[in-house]
């Protein structure tokens, strides 16, 4: 049996409080949707089977480059940042894997962390590589680029950094590695364009050459910071003509806060289906730029309309169809768990709405060139408020009917500051 942080009998208390309402808002809307001829119970499991990774950065206090404010009882190491993840997952019950970030979580055991992981039931998800910062025993600087560097002993340093993770996660069992690099210039003229993504493209090489036949190589891009002027892979079109030239396991990776103001993510998302090169996504919502906001807080719909591709392409059975999904947020004001809690439940929220979409109407719309009711068939879908049944399917797996009022009755935050020191000071810097 798993590990558990949160009681097991505050969950069933509180759930037995609010099972009642729960079912008459639940048989309501198993009516409004059977209008439709939609099985409730068969979306109610699709629900159940929804997973989306959390980032192990992600239970801690986030920040900008101006200050970060830390909270009481963060996590010190990677085995707190599964504690925090355990209950996450325990009350949201579609957050069964975590995300790392080497080296910020590497150990000195990797076999002891694998345990530890397991007793909480929590798999490994993708495994994240970060030349973007120097390391204190760091021999070369990454000042002046890592994979792109004109420096080729920085450039191989580079390399093997993402060669051991490599190594790290076929020990914790994952099965895809992330790469996304800060390499670019700030001044016109700093850097040639073309020699840098050369550079860039002959150091992938060797690592795609070290990736399993069972993994995928995940290429993240970025618009901008901590470049300002250029980034080396700055849009999708530069990630999948890099996944195209490294081979089949290469695949784009789209982080919805990493692309320019007003950018169409849902067709993006849809080119990379097309071609069998999306590999998965980092969830967020952004204002300005690459944000981290909490998933849905700023732009619900179109979270919505790209899960009407993934659901479409679904359903099409497209071929090398299979993305993963993760939060990928930078809490600032808000309690860490909180945030990822409600993200995760946004996101499968959005999934949940594009399954109940009505594809046959969609479509004979775009035969008909019916532009509003195309807009309207999909609005539909959206406007219809999902909420219990992904309380059902949480209260089904052991989960929190209602997770944000039960963790904070837990008094978990409280209870593990106790254990957990707090950090002095207000510090710049991000997680």
């Amino acid at each position: 049996m798993k590990n558990q942080r949160i009681s097991s009998e505050l969950i069933s208390e509180n759930n037995e409080a609010a099972l009642k309402h729960l079912q008459e808002d639940y048989d309501h809307l198993s009516t409004v949707l059977s209008r439709q001829n939609i099985d409730i119970e068969a979306v109610t499991t699709q629900a159940q089977a929804f997973e989306i990774a959390v980032p192990s950065w992600g239970v801690g206090t986030g920040g900008t480059r101006f200050a970060r404010f830390p909270g009481i009882g963060e996590p010190r190491n990677v085995f707190e940042k599964l504690e925090d993840c355990a209950v996450i997952n325990q009350l949201s019950q579609c957050t069964g894997s975590v995300s790392p970030h080497f080296p910020w979580d590497k150990v000195d055991d990797f076999t002891e962390l694998k345990a530890f992981s397991d007793s909480y039931g929590l798999q490994w998800d993708s495994i994240n590589s970060n030349t973007f910062q120097d390391q204190a025993d760091q021999a070369l600087s990454y000042k002046y680029g890592s994979l792109t560097n004109t420096d080729a002993a920085t450039r191989e340093q580079a390399i093997a950094h993402n060669l051991e993770c490599i190594e790290w996660g076929k020990q914790l069992g994952s099965n895809r590695l992330t790469v996304w690099v800060g390499d670019g210039s700030n001044h016109p003229g700093q850097q040639h364009f073309q020699h840098s993504f050369e550079r860039y493209l002959d150091s992938m090489k060797t690592i795609y050459s070290a990736i399993p036949d069972d993994w995928e190589l995940h290429i993240e891009h970025k618009m901008f910071e901590p470049a300002f002027y250029s980034t080396v892979v700055q849009d999708w079109g530069s990630n999948i003509l890099a996944a195209m030239e490294l081979g089949d396991k290469a695949k784009s990776l789209v982080d919805l806060g990493h692309h320019a103001p007003n950018v169409n993510i849902e067709m993006i998302v849809s080119r990379l289906i097309q071609f069998k090169k999306l590999g998965g996504f980092h969830f967020n919502d952004s204002k300005y730029g690459d944000d981290d906001l909490d998933s849905g807080s700023i732009h619900p719909y179109q979270q919505f309309l790209i899960f009407n591709e993934l659901v479409d392409a679904e359903a099409r059975g497209q071929e090398g169809f299979n993305p993963s999904y993760m939060l990928d947020q930078s809490h600032n004001v808000t309690d860490p768990i909180e945030s990822l809690i409600n993200s995760a439940i946004e996101v499968q929220r959005s999934y949940i709405k594009a399954l109940i979409v009505d594809r046959a109407a969609l479509s004979d719309c775009q035969e008909r060139n019916d532009a509003l009711m195309a807009s309207n068939t999909l609005k539909q879908a959206f406007n219809l408020d999902v909420s219990p049944i992904l309380a059902m399917a949480r209260y089904r797996q052991g989960g929190a009917i209602n997770p944000l009022q039960t963790y904070r009755q837990s008094q978990y935050r409280a209870q593990v500051a106790e254990v957990r020191p707090s950090v002095a000071g207000s510090g710049s810097g991000i997680v």
